[in-house]
């Protein structure tokens, strides 16, 4: 079983992606406040994801502790990068005293953002940058217009090349629509949270990629496993690849970026992608 069995969406409309990649957060530390984890980990986990079919690779230059950071992980053990490797990076969020991304960047702060990662990572073109706003707290409640123009400018440079929102509401995605094509929307989703339903409708008729943050539960909406283990009986399945599956699943858009630290967790997540749920079990699901 690999990635490329979950399906595939052409993002951007030029960029052809498996539909299960993954995500970078957890690759330096489990949790913000849990113990670095070594880069040999890391660079092993990165290296049997590519292997196991995941060409989506989602990262941010605040992830990481110490002298253990995602985008220099990725480019240890990725580079010379594949041709259909795609990197994902976001910018807003600026590391707070206490460590945590709880700062945003000013409009006049982003480009710096931008040409940092563009250095850590080792490219000359971003492939996808998502303005993440809002802090840590939901989407809604300011306009984005000043920032996200600042990042349609530098996709005119050719520093990136597809431009996606993070924790955003609606009105703010057609603000950013309004001033340049928006590619993929980052949104905090999963199967027993899905405050945003509206929202992926939205992209699915747009045919803009859903990505959700926490697939798996977390923050303060943890997944209720004993429900999902029900569904997970039937398939031989875990509670996790049941999640997985249900994204999936619930539009031809939704792109999951599933992230651990460890590998046998990573041979799980990528075995969702042979998970096929029926109709009675989506029903089970969402009732």
């Amino acid at each position: 079983m690999t990635a490329a069995d979950g399906g595939d969406f052409l993002l951007g409309g030029d960029l052809r992606v498996n539909r299960l990649g993954f995500g970078a957060m957890r690759l330096p530390v489990g949790t913000f406040d849990g113990p670095t984890r070594t880069p040999e980990n890391g660079i092993a986990v990165l290296r049997r994801a590519v292997e196991l079919g995941v060409n989506h690779i989602d990262t941010a230059g605040f992830y990481g502790r110490d002298d253990v950071h995602a985008h220099e992980l990725i480019r240890e053990a990725l580079s010379p990068y594949a041709s259909d490797l795609v990197i994902a990076t976001k910018v807003g969020p600026l590391r707070g005293p206490d460590g945590y991304p709880s700062g945003e960047a000013t409009p006049d702060q982003l480009r710096g953002l931008v040409e940092e990662d563009l250095r850590r990572l080792g490219v000359d073109r971003l492939d996808l940058v998502y303005l993440r706003v809002g802090g840590r707290g939901g989407p809604g409640g300011q306009s984005i217009a000043e920032r996200f123009a600042v990042l349609a400018g530098l996709r005119e440079e050719g520093l990136i090349r597809h431009l996606g929102v993070s924790n955003v509401d609606a009105a703010q995605l057609a603000e950013a629509r309004a001033i340049a094509p928006v590619a993929a929307v980052q949104n905090h989703f999963h199967v027993q949270y899905g405050d945003d339903s509206g929202l992926l409708a939205q992209c699915t008729e747009l045919g803009i990629a859903f990505v959700p943050f926490f697939p798996l539960g977390g923050g303060d909406r943890p997944l209720d496993k004993d429900r999902l283990a029900k569904v997970g009986a039937r398939h031989d399945a875990t509670p996790e690849q049941v999640a997985l599956a249900w994204l999936l699943a619930s539009s031809p858009v939704m792109l999951a970026i599933p992230g651990t630290g460890s590998l046998n967790h990573l041979e799980d997540n990528i075995a969702a992608a042979g998970v096929h749920l029926t109709e009675d079990d989506l029903a089970d699901l969402t009732s």
